[in-house]
């Protein structure tokens, strides 16, 4: 298996807090003049280079009005898409997966529902 689950390419959050920086006609220094942060760290974020951190997207909920948490559930999705394609994690979920007494194996009966 090449990855575990997931067929489609991650977006990082930073890419969509970008498009909606540009459909709000909101230039990115203004931005991160406006949330006192750095130029070159918003830009990091923007082209997924860095996280969105929880202080981070309580700052973008105050400037834009989008919870924090809509931002922080994409970073967590975006987190685990990522590793769910990396090699090192396949390999230690599969040999987890195949020894762990807690983990419901598919019988016949259930393998086809």
């Amino acid at each position: 298996m090449s990855d575990l689950g997931f067929s489609f390419t991650a977006i990082h959050p930073g890419e969509i807090l970008k498009e909606e920086l540009a459909f709000r006609g909101i230039r990115q220094k203004d931005f991160a003049e406006t949330i006192s942060v750095s130029y070159t760290r918003l830009n990091e974020i923007l082209n997924g280079k860095r996280p969105i951190t929880s202080d981070f997207a309580l700052l973008v909920e105050a400037a834009l009005g989008t919870p924090a948490e809509h931002w922080l559930n994409m970073q967590a999705r975006y987190n685990i898409q990522t590793s769910r394609t990396k090699e090192s994690v396949i390999s230690r979920f599969n040999s987890i997966r195949n020894v762990s007494p807690w983990v419901v194996k598919p019988t016949a009966a259930t393998a086809n529902v």
